[in-house]
């Protein structure tokens, strides 16, 4: 079963040698550059899940584009209205700058005093500024 010297240098004279490591291995080495070869290319930097995000961050920022754009349409209308349109001219004039027409005359009301806005509601306990209930106690002058 054992070679006998005499065999062994036999097989060497005739070219005959057993393959090195790397001949033997050459295969599974070949099959493990392949594997991570493909796990670079789906999980690397710039690989398969990558080029997806991105992708994904591209179709973001165009939708955010588009929505900016609509919005720079809707405002350059408004300020061509603006320049253009007297009757909004006339009322952010009367509403916001309390400009009124010659001869007009511009009353303001005061707001309700039981309007919720008014009431002050930093006081949840219902008493007034001198300390009294509101409910039961005679008005003071």
């Amino acid at each position: 079963m054992n070679e006998s010297p005499n065999r062994a240098s036999d097989r060497i004279s005739r070219g005959t040698r057993e393959p090195s490591w790397m001949a033997r291995n050459a295969r599974s080495l070949l099959l493990l550059a392949l594997v991570a070869l493909g796990v670079h290319d789906i999980f690397g930097a710039h690989g398969f899940i990558a080029m997806r995000r991105t992708e994904r961050e591209i179709n973001d920022a165009r939708d955010e584009i588009s929505k900016l754009d609509d919005e720079n349409r809707a405002l350059a209308d408004q300020v061509g209205a603006l320049k253009s349109d007297p009757r909004i001219i006339e009322r952010i004039a009367r509403e916001e700058m309390g400009l009124a027409r010659p001869g007009e005359v511009i009353f303001k009301v005061p707001a309700d005093p039981a309007s919720p806005s008014s009431t002050g509601d930093d006081n949840p306990a219902g008493t007034n500024a001198a300390g009294s209930s509101a409910a039961g106690d005679k008005p003071q002058p």
